[in-house]
């Protein structure tokens, strides 16, 4: 047994208040609600103000989370955020983030692994934790990627939304972490890449008039390693914990269609009332979906002390990965 082991002590979430719905598309694209909802699931998403970057969508569910834990900023020793769209090349969002909430002295950093970003997080801070480093960490999924998002593309632009989602991870006598399984595959990002703004090609006026600086996806083939790697991660996390599926109470999947949930849900056989899914009411929010996801059902009452549930994402990079938890 761990000496010392981790648990998630709150979570919290925010979404921005504007809605963009199934037929607000309508009017804007040759598309229609149904057509929207048989491909993906989806029905509305929260589109961020113009002057909203991640990092205040994080704040709002971080102050969440830490109302709900009864806990201060400066309880929190570090401060991580994942996300695919932070505010800035650098600095790092994460310390924006501690700064505004008033913990100015804190360790920050942020994961830049596409939407698997929040399973890799919770990997890495319970490492934290349970290798001794520190008491408590404050993960953060905040995506704002309609920013990013080419509206003349009928099949990306229904896709995304915006939001963030908080948990507040601290040492525990009893160990919730029971297994992780990571991995990537970097062989062609352009299955899935926004083309400008970092090193390899810069924003220029002919690239912003080509669209480059909006995201870029191969739906097909993003659409087979998704289901893939779903199926073949969560049952590798479940095979390092020990259990079987039938063991686990809950799948909470990024929520990125609805489609690719229910081909992997249906093969490992994990019946509807199992598997979370919201991506209805949030779109595609990146590292926000599964925080999301999550806060929703607890405040559900869905989950309670001995579920066991596993996370599981997958996105740019390529990436993936799973966390099995023992909720308590």
């Amino acid at each position: 047994m761990n000496p010392i082991g981790v648990k998630i002590r709150a979570v919290g979430s925010y979404a921005p208040e504007k809605i963009l719905t199934n037929e607000d598309f309508e009017r804007m694209l040759d598309t229609s609600d149904e057509w929207i909802t048989s491909r993906t699931g989806m029905k509305r998403r929260h589109i961020s103000a113009p002057e909203q970057a991640s990092s205040d969508l994080g704040i709002e569910a971080a102050r969440i989370a830490l109302q709900r834990a009864n806990l201060t900023p400066q309880d929190i020793d570090c401060y991580v955020v994942a996300s695919a769209t932070p505010d800035y090349i650098f600095p790092a969002t994460s310390a924006i983030i501690a700064a505004k909430l008033g913990a100015t002295d804190k360790p920050a950093f942020d994961m830049e692994i596409g939407c698997s970003g929040f399973i890799y997080g919770l990997t890495v801070c319970a490492g934290l934790i349970r290798g001794g480093v520190h008491k408590r960490v404050m993960l953060i999924g905040a995506e704002t990627l309609t920013k990013f998002t080419n509206y003349e593309d009928r099949g990306t632009s229904i896709l995304f939304g915006d939001g963030a989602g908080a948990a507040i991870l601290e040492a525990s006598e009893i160990d919730s972490f029971l297994s992780s399984d990571l991995g990537s595959d970097g062989s062609n990002p352009a299955i899935l890449l926004l083309p400008t703004g970092g090193s390899r090609e810069r924003v220029t006026q002919a690239a912003i008039d080509a669209k480059r600086d909006m995201i870029y996806m191969n739906g097909r083939e993003v659409f087979k390693f998704a289901v893939t790697k779903m199926i073949q991660s969560t049952a590798r996390a479940l095979e390092k914990a020990g259990l079987t599926k039938e063991q686990c109470n809950f799948l909470i999947p990024h929520q990125a269609n609805k489609r690719i949930i229910d081909a992997a849900s249906k093969y490992l056989e994990m019946p509807p009332e199992k598997v979370l899914v919201n991506i209805q009411e949030y779109g595609n929010t990146s590292c926000a979906s599964v925080p999301l996801a999550l806060d929703e059902a607890l405040q559900g009452g869905k989950i309670h002390p001995g579920d066991i549930i596993v996370f599981v994402g997958f996105g740019a990079g390529l990436s993936w990965g799973a966390v099995t938890w023992r909720w308590q």
